[in-house]
């Protein structure tokens, strides 16, 4: 059985780093504010993985945050997934040269499947992660690429059939409506889905404290949390809520 994870997801645009609400993105501060506000080596123990997402919607420049994710992996020691913007073999290339250990699709995973499967050739399921971005629509839950911004004509159980026929090494599930609200994880979609996807399956979208990471761990078929909170987790929230974790009993990596 696969130990369960706990992720830290850092919003990326254009040099800075980002709160999201519903996609709606608010500056924060850049590498130098993140480095003293969260000392990653010291709450690594905290976390399983590091997402970073390059949501940058003008001027989404690759090689700029190519350069940003260097920095970051000077003081980072754990696994890191990093996406954003991602359109061609050299992009993919780019960042796993700059330290990314995965790298995270959303728009290419719909726009070009030939360049998916080769990059799943290439580099090896286990190295792509599929990033799926939702909301409902009248009565039903629509799929959106392009930074949240294009809905595609299709419902999110038709677009996860689709996604796991790329045999990509995992998906990334996120939802636009709960996105940054602090008020928990959308249980009832992700209860609903998460019992017929084969692929493992981090859940995001809403995680305000450690009793919605917990919930969210305690669901069939999702094998690891993300919060982008930046305020919520600050100081030692993290080493918390992962304390709190191992105390409930799930079956998460213990070390001293």
């Amino acid at each position: 059985m696969l130990r369960k994870r706990i992720i830290f997801t850092l919003i990326y645009d254009n040099g800075s780093f980002n709160q999201s609400r519903n996609f709606r993105l608010q500056k924060v501060g850049n590498i130098r504010w993140l480095e003293r506000n969260y000392k990653f080596k010291d709450i690594a123990f905290a976390l399983d993985e590091l997402v970073v997402l390059n949501a940058s919607k003008k001027n989404k420049s690759i090689e700029d945050f190519a350069e940003t994710l260097t920095k970051l992996v000077d003081d980072v020691f754990i696994p890191i997934a990093a996406g954003g913007g991602i359109r061609t073999l050299e992009d993919a290339e780019l960042l796993f040269a700059s330290g990314a250990d995965k790298i995270v699709l959303n728009t290419v995973l719909f726009k070009d499947k030939s360049l998916v499967m080769e990059l799943v050739s290439l580099y090896g399921a286990q190295s792509i992660v599929a990033s799926i971005d939702y909301k409902r629509v009248a009565n039903s839950l629509k799929v959106f690429i392009e930074d949240g911004t294009f809905e595609l004509d299709m419902n999110l159980k038709e677009y996860i059939s689709y996604i796991e026929n790329l045999n990509i090494g995992e998906i990334y599930l996120n939802s636009i409506e709960k996105d940054g609200t602090g008020f928990g994880y959308d249980l009832e979609t992700i209860k609903k889905i998460s019992k017929d996807i084969t692929t493992p399956l981090i859940i995001a979208g809403g995680a305000g404290n450690e009793e919605h990471l917990l919930s969210g761990l305690n669901l069939e078929g999702v094998n690891a949390v993300a919060t982008a909170n930046l305020f919520n987790f600050v100081g030692d929230g993290l080493p918390k809520a992962r304390e709190h974790i191992i105390n409930a009993n799930i079956n998460i990596a213990k070390w001293s």
